[in-house]
């Protein structure tokens, strides 16, 4: 995990140090750029960990936690098919990037503890903020997109799912998708 933290760190300082070279609009591709890389690095860095530590329970209730993230994330993206702030296209509800990065975070925060999850978060806030510096999404869909994925971890990944029963099944009626949840409390 200290590994994870100096290659994210390392990351985010060169990534500071670009973005302030630039004007405004470059600027803001700058900063829009720099949360599309962290966006493969942050996830990249906890695979890595996880695979080192050899912790395969992890990596499976990260898988599920990523699975459901994705799915529902790319549900709603394509049946609320809302506008982006930059006019590019109509899927900006719920940020991707965003549920992406918090699903990531949440899932370091729960399995590994604050110590590495309160520099994840760092960075997920970072991604979040960036694509709404970089005119890609309103604070609506990125705050949509961290519920989503860390929603999901929060779900899957132990304690959480091993104690209360969680089952978690898809429902469709031909015509409609959804998810059905249910706990023991």
């Amino acid at each position: 995990m200290k590994q994870l933290l100096i290659i994210l760190l390392t990351l985010s300082v060169n990534i500071t140090a670009i973005a302030q070279e630039y004007e405004l609009s470059d600027k803001r591709k700058a900063v829009k750029t720099s949360g599309d890389i962290l966006l493969v690095a942050m996830p990249l860095s906890t695979l890595t960990a996880v695979l080192i530590e050899k912790d395969w329970t992890g990596l499976k209730q990260a898988a599920f936690s990523t699975a459901t993230t994705l799915g529902t994330t790319y549900l709603l993206k394509y049946t609320i098919k809302k506008q982006r702030p930059d006019y590019s296209d109509n899927h900006s509800f719920p940020s991707a990037h965003t549920s992406i990065m918090y699903a990531n975070a949440a899932f370091v925060q729960r399995r590994y503890g604050w110590k590495f999850g309160a520099p994840a978060y760092v960075v997920a806030t970072y991604v979040a903020w960036s694509r709404v510096y970089g005119k890609k999404h309103d604070w609506w869909d990125v705050v949509a997109g961290a519920a989503i994925g860390a929603g999901s971890s929060y779900i899957f990944t132990r304690p959480f799912s091993q104690k209360y029963d969680l089952q978690i099944a898809p429902v469709t009626d031909g015509e409609h998708f959804g998810v059905s949840a249910s706990l023991t409390f």
